[in-house]
């Protein structure tokens, strides 16, 4: 087994290739209530702020720490499907400035996706400096921890980065740790490992914070929608065999 195997085996957290069965196509009906079935990620559902980040990043005389400013908004999406695979979602977007700044310190976008059949949390993540990445872990559905792992080089939950960055700044690995609080707060800790050239040990670039919720999540679409007169209603639409990309 050679290096990249063992790395894309390590975060393997998916089931096993026949967990879902024979047929790869027909879609569950699932629910069209997303905010009831997000499992661990119910309670991250909303609009969050929190002035109390810490940020540890790479600076060329070693490291600097910054404090920052951060707006969480995690909204539930309809629920999504691939063949008999069934997840449902929060879209989200972070936004971060410095105290007392306007210009964005840092911006990102993804989903939060939770499959209530494997207990599987994904994490993709999205920058505007060139950067993707895929992360999953598992979980209980009422848990008030979890984590998720991606790896560079890995096919299944893994890390692309524009040329530069993967030269300069290579992420070799990611790691998001959520921590959900009875007092309507949640934090996280977030690490990518870099390999920055002429140095002897790898960096642990460091993001933390606790958001507190300042509005609740708005219903997906899918939750309020009624039915045409006539029709075959919702979980029969989408009971036939078909897949998409």
């Amino acid at each position: 087994m050679d290096e990249r195997d063992e790395r894309n085996e390590a975060l393997a957290v998916e089931p096993a290739d026949d967990f879902y069965g024979p047929d790869i196509f027909t879609e569950p009906d699932g629910d069209p209530d997303t905010l009831a079935n997000l499992g661990p990620l119910a309670p991250m559902a909303g609009v969050w702020e929190s002035a109390g980040g810490a940020d540890v990043h790479p600076v060329e005389e070693g490291s600097e720490q910054n404090a920052f400013v951060e707006r969480y908004e995690l909204q539930p999406i309809d629920r999504q499907t691939n063949g008999p695979q069934l997840f449902y979602g929060l879209r989200y977007h972070t936004h971060i400035v410095k105290p007392g700044e306007v210009e964005t310190f840092h911006d990102q976008v993804g989903y939060w996706l939770w499959e209530p059949a494997t207990g599987t949390v994904t994490l993709t993540l999205g920058i505007p400096r060139g950067q993707v990445l895929l992360a999953g872990g598992t979980a209980e559905p009422d848990a008030t921890e979890f984590e998720v792992h991606a790896a560079v080089g890995s096919e299944v939950y893994g890390i692309l980065s524009n040329p530069f960055l993967d030269q300069k700044f290579r992420t070799l690995s990611y790691r998001m740790h959520v921590t959900i609080h009875p007092d309507d707060t949640w934090s996280y800790e977030e690490e990518g490992i870099l390999d920055i050239p002429g140095r002897d040990e790898p960096f642990s670039h460091i993001d933390q914070n606790t958001l507190r919720r300042v509005a609740p999540p708005t219903p997906n679409p899918l939750a309020g929608a009624t039915p045409p007169a006539g029709s075959l209603g919702i979980g029969s639409l989408r009971s036939e065999s078909r897949i998409r990309p």
